[in-house]
């Protein structure tokens, strides 16, 4: 424990917890002995963080939180499993994270500067990528893959190994059985793909030019014409040197035969 570490004198911080440089741990917090928190980590009040769990430096963890407790899989058996938290994240309210399981890596990972609100849940397994908004009450359960910058809304579910692609937005509500593409807008229950998050995308700094070749390629990947596979191959070939087309034929590429989120209607040509 580092002595830098400023530690209220009703929170509980277990012999072999290691704490680092300007990390507060506040009223009525408990730090279990395998936790690693990060240079300037600060626990608010009444956080747990349990297991074998590292959160990164300067990481912030509101009241309630609950962040490393074994996974809620009924087959889990105690096995030695991790969470890893990233660097300059925020964990509001009654956040819960869960570390991984034999069945999916013995791992929960978490990217840096994400932002977890009210009661969002990260489930067992799952990978996280940096930069990342939960709004309030997401829910991501086991085994999910969540690419770099995706935004999910207030109450929105994501389904057991499903997968959101870097840049994509989920809607509030939404309840996400099947992949979401990157750069893809996915709304509504059962989610549909309603086109690109073109509004992130101008917020991310994305180029003119290059948010109209995603549109093009967009259009050209969900027409009428053949199978998407077909049209998969159409669009590897004509834009296979933009780098954010490709990232969506890798990602379509990489899901083998899992269910996409399609749209509802055929893309307008416009």
């Amino acid at each position: 424990m580092s002595a830098a570490a400023e530690i209220h004198p009703s929170a509980v911080v277990e012999d072999g917890a290691t704490l680092g440089e300007g990390v507060r741990v506040g009223p009525f917090c408990h730090v279990g002995p395998s936790v690693t928190l990060g240079a300037g980590c600060e626990l608010v009040s009444h956080v747990v963080v349990a297991g074998r769990t590292t959160i990164g430096p300067r990481t912030r963890i509101f009241p309630f939180a609950s962040i490393g407790h074994p996974p809620q899989d009924l087959k889990f058996r105690g096995e030695t499993s991790t969470l890893t938290v990233g660097a300059d994240c925020l964990i509001r309210e009654g956040v819960t994270m869960n570390p991984g399981t034999a069945g999916g890596g013995l791992e929960t990972t978490v990217g840096d500067n994400c932002t977890f609100l009210a009661n969002a849940h990260v489930g067992h397994d799952c990978r996280v990528g940096d930069g990342v908004v939960f709004s309030n009450n997401v829910m991501l359960a086991g085994h999910c893959s969540v690419g770099d910058y995706v935004i999910i809304g207030g109450g929105a579910a994501v389904i057991q190994f499903a997968r959101v692609g870097a840049h994509a937005f989920v809607g509030g509500l939404s309840g996400l059985e099947n992949d979401c593409i990157p750069y893809g807008m996915a709304l509504g229950n059962r989610a549909y793909l309603s086109g690109l998050n073109i509004i992130g995308l101008q917020r991310r700094g994305f180029a003119r030019e290059d948010i109209h070749t995603l549109r093009r390629a967009y259009r050209l990947l969900f027409a009428n014409e053949g199978t998407l596979m077909e049209r998969l191959e159409d669009v590897a070939a004509e834009f296979e040197t933009h780098r954010a087309v490709t990232e969506i034929v890798a990602f379509i590429r990489a899901g083998g035969k899992r269910s996409l989120c399609t749209p509802r209607e055929t893309p307008s040509a416009a």
